[in-house]
């Protein structure tokens, strides 16, 4: 286990200036939104969200393996930001990317929470006890197999993170006024296995957040602001 310091990117979006959707958001007002919401309900016998969305026709083929992650909200004084991590370049599956922490489900977990902070302590060390789950998003799969259930939690500081460096690189924090900005989510594309591929992305600052993170992330923001799912 190595042990790292934490980088908070600060409350200002990247360029210095504040950007906010509607409006500043506090832990209490990310309680009351999540209070009684139920995740989508999956459709057509798969789950609504994944890499399918901007991709018809990519769902695995193999029976889907479920997992869980933590969404981490960081209630610190200048504003609510995500905990985010970076997966060491070494990993067999997506290495170097940014993600959340999180894991597949394990026969002595009871539901996804417990799933999320399991995995939450072992990669980053973040205990628990400063850990408020408040809600799920909608389930997510990705083209590799998983079944993804994102647990959103608010994260209390003070905290010190312990970072597993076989599977963890490093660990940041982005502001969640920055996520939340539509100008700052971005669709890609890219040819992978002879196929142009589609995917959500969300640059900040050296961090390039894409893929199923940057997936969540949108679905966090249409949970918040009540847009209208795109794509």
């Amino acid at each position: 286990m190595e042990r790292r310091t934490l980088f908070f990117a600060g409350g200002d979006a990247v360029d210095g200036t504040r950007s906010l959707t509607g409006g500043v958001w506090t832990a209490a007002e990310i309680r009351r939104r999540f209070a009684g919401l139920v995740p989508g309900p999956d459709r057509g016998g798969g789950a609504r969200r994944g890499d399918h969305e901007l991709n018809p026709g990519m769902w695995p083929m193999a029976e889907l393996r479920e997992a869980a992650v933590l969404v981490p909200l960081v209630d610190r004084e200048e504003g609510l930001s995500v905990l985010l991590t970076r997966r060491t370049a070494h990993l067999s599956r997506h290495p170097g990317q940014i993600a959340f922490p999180g894991g597949r489900v394990d026969p002595g977990d009871s539901d996804a929470i417990a799933t999320a902070l399991r995995e939450t302590e072992e990669e980053i060390g973040l205990s628990r006890d400063r850990i408020e789950p408040v809600g799920q998003l909608d389930r997510y799969v990705t083209r590799t197999g998983f079944a993804v259930t994102p647990v959103v939690a608010i994260v209390h500081p003070p905290f010190t993170l312990t970072l597993d460096a076989d599977e963890v690189a490093g660990s940041f924090e982005a502001p969640l006024e920055f996520i939340l900005d539509p100008a700052n989510r971005e669709r890609h594309s890219a040819e992978y296995q002879g196929v142009m591929r589609h995917f959500h992305a969300i640059p900040f600052g050296e961090h390039y957040i894409w893929g199923a993170t940057a997936g969540m992330l949108v679905n966090l923001a249409e949970t918040l602001t009540a847009e209208t799912p795109t794509g």
